[in-house]
């Protein structure tokens, strides 16, 4: 649907700078688009190696999971239904950490295996070695929603992504947006976590 919508104002624009004679400036925004969107990759992607190599230092370091240990309670107060000990608990806190931190890109390959780790929990309920109500294959279970939603809210302590967009486009105090941030990214959070405890009580 996404292409589809996305062709379509490209060509509704294309169309319509035809009709009024501003293909030039069509041309030239396309291009100068082009240079930035290479100019922010490059600046995005010192920014993101910079963050994944603390992220990975804080793990062998221990910190991560120390830091995980710390979000044990969080943990199961939102995945009651997770077995102790699971490897779905790890890659969950450490997707969490990450969003804390701001780093939405490093974020994703612990989300990813945390989707994968869960989809095996659901096999395993399905065949009867771990408790909890199976569901049908290809239907999300509840602790696949919930881990959905709360990395939509993610609270966030240094919004990493949106300081680096805010210096690209040459804002004068980048990290202004700081506090504005935490605040909106904790309200999100916790509307997320009631929605989530809200519907998980219903099917109870």
């Amino acid at each position: 649907m996404l292409n589809y919508l996305w062709a379509g104002m490209i060509i509704i624009g294309v169309v319509f700078g035809a009709l009024n004679g501003k293909m030039p400036d069509i041309t030239n925004a396309a291009l100068d688009s082009a240079k930035e969107a290479v100019t922010l990759c490059i600046t995005m992607m010192g920014v993101m190696s910079f963050w994944v190599g603390m992220m990975e230092i804080a793990s062998r370091a221990g910190i991560i999971e120390m830091a995980s240990k710390k979000l044990r309670p969080l943990i199961r107060f939102l995945f009651p239904n997770i077995p102790e000990g699971h490897k779905a608990n790890e890659y969950i806190s450490t997707n969490f950490i990450a969003n804390f931190l701001g780093l939405g890109w490093a974020a994703t390959p612990a989300g990813l295996q945390g989707m994968a780790a869960l989809a095996d929990l659901e096999k395993e309920r399905r065949e009867g070695r771990a408790p909890g109500r199976a569901r049908e294959p290809g239907v999300a279970s509840d602790e696949m929603c919930t881990f959905l939603i709360m990395n939509i809210s993610s609270l966030q302590l240094i919004p990493v992504n949106v300081i680096a967009y805010r210096s690209q486009y040459g804002s004068v105090n980048p990290a202004a947006i700081v506090g504005a941030g935490i605040v909106a990214t904790a309200v999100s959070t916790v509307v997320a976590m009631v929605y989530c405890k809200m519907k998980a009580g219903r099917r109870v």
